[in-house]
């Protein structure tokens, strides 16, 4: 019964994933808004059963289920209330674009709570088994969104190259996972973490590499990050939106899991590879970034680059390291909903808003729309002082604490050349005559949304010893 009470979440949002399916299939074709509603609905619902399950912060005891394959703890906690409520507001944003464009179907719904669902296995995985199966559910349900506009060819090109890549990663992951069993004779994270000193250090070096490798490819960092930008300017800008932010936070939860659980002993080795995956992302994204005219292009690359600061924080390594990067990838999440969330909410009815020049003069055409977006440009910039000032400087702060003070340089600099480009799109909001045609904004509940989406950015960028201490405390927890 214990075992059944600590995954109930998990239970509860399968069975209303189950049973939308069947409330979608008596739903006519003019009244998909109500299964847009109940997917809403259990996402919030679910949220509320995990938050049942929270003590005070810093007191929560960590308790497994399922002969350790299941883990319930304040870190699991923190991680499924952020994934849950981004994609919550990710597909409030998601409901008037996806109607426009003929995809407001009961399918969007239950493959964004399957893949949510597969986010939050991961945020509690115990065993490297449990990681791989919430990785391939969310994983599976990704490809087939990103393929959901099936007669857009573009679209589907670019779920193809994200679907064999990715199976490509995941078997390089599973390979890696394979070998640590065999070098420690155990799936658990916690048995793995006892024997790993006794290890043959060749396959453990080797497993390593593999992990690492699948690792990155589910961040989207350098040298496994060819399929962001293609994947985020294919898929319909919805599904970017959804890709874009709570995916983030359950790749935090898999590379916490597996590095900072299992694989702590073996720290020395594996932290040079992320020290040079890291460097080479938050460099190259932001290089590449410049040069880019389409605007989730930018963000992709944009993306590559702020996961790449993300895995700084594991570089940094200790419980001050992982809270930085976990810091991180809330502040990221927040960001992300604000950016993306615009452009899916002004091109839910007019022109689509795919080019960083779809963007001029829109101070002139809607003060407000602009504004929140040059808050979302300052924080992905690390500009203060919204969050993402605040998130930059953890990670820095992380990583000159372990030593790496010439990782932390590159990092500053190369955030200084990122600044360009989110500064461009600010330009070419205020200084730019504005695009033809009338711009059609949302309406008052969606713009309610994004504006309390948008001045989080401001709020929790007053108060980040207050967030730092929370994420501290959730994984002292965990």
């Amino acid at each position: 019964m214990k075992d059944i009470l600590l995954v109930l979440p998990e239970i509860v949002l399968l069975s209303l994933t189950s049973l939308l399916l069947v409330v979608d299939l008596f739903v006519g074709r003019t009244q998909k808004h109500f299964t847009f509603a109940c997917g809403i609905g259990a996402l919030l619902w679910t949220a509320l059963f995990v938050g049942a399950q929270f003590t005070p912060i810093g007191s929560m005891p960590s308790e497994t289920a399922f002969a350790g394959l299941f883990v319930a703890d304040g870190a699991a906690t923190a991680l499924k209330l952020a994934i849950l409520l981004s994609a919550a507001v990710a597909l409030a944003y998601s409901w008037t674009y996806l109607k426009k464009h003929g995809l407001d179907n009961g399918e969007f719904i239950a493959l964004v709570l399957l893949g949510t669902l597969g986010m939050m296995v991961i945020a509690s995985a115990a065993s490297m088994l449990t990681a791989y199966l919430g990785l391939e559910l969310l994983s599976l349900s990704m490809y087939a969104l990103v393929a959901l506009k099936r007669d857009d060819r573009i679209a589907t090109e670019a779920a193809m190259k994200y679907f064999v890549l990715g199976a490509l990663a995941s078997g390089l992951l599973l390979f890696g996972m394979s070998i640590i069993y065999g070098a420690t004779g155990s799936i658990s994270l916690g048995g793995i973490s006892a024997a790993l000193g006794k290890a043959n250090p060749t396959a453990v070096a080797f497993g390593l590499i593999f992990i690492a490798a699948g690792v990155s490819f589910k961040l989207g960092v350098v040298p496994f990050h060819m399929w962001v930008p293609d994947v985020y300017n294919g898929a319909p800008t919805a599904v970017t939106l959804f890709l874009g932010t709570a995916p983030k936070v359950a790749a935090f939860a898999l590379a916490y899991r597996l590095f900072g659980s299992g694989l702590t002993p073996a720290a020395g080795d594996w932290s040079v590879i992320l020290a040079v995956i890291a460097t080479l992302s938050v460099v190259l994204g932001n290089l590449i970034a410049i040069v880019q005219t389409n605007i989730k292009r930018m963000l992709a690359y944009s993306a590559v680059a702020n996961m790449g600061f993300l895995l700084l924080g594991f570089v940094g390594g200790g419980k001050e390291g992982y809270a930085a990067a976990l810091f991180y990838a809330v502040a990221y999440a927040i960001t992300g909903l604000v950016s993306f969330g615009i452009l899916v909410l002004l091109s839910g009815r007019g022109v689509e808003f795919d080019n960083i020049d779809d963007l001029k003069g829109l101070n002139t055409r809607s003060p407000w729309f602009a504004f929140l977006m040059l808050l979302a440009m300052f924080s992905l910039a690390g500009i203060p002082p919204t969050i993402g000032f605040w998130a930059k400087l953890s990670v820095i702060e992380s990583v000159v604490g372990a030593g790496y003070t010439w990782i932390a340089v590159i990092a500053v600099l190369a955030s200084l050349v990122g600044a360009f480009y989110y500064l461009r799109v600010v330009r070419v909001m205020y200084f730019a005559e504005p695009s033809e045609g009338a711009l059609a904004l949302p309406n008052r509940g969606e713009t309610v949304l994004i504006s309390a989406n948008a001045l989080a950015i401001l709020v929790l960028g007053a108060l980040p010893s207050a967030i730092m201490a929370v994420c501290l405390k959730a994984l002292q927890a965990g």
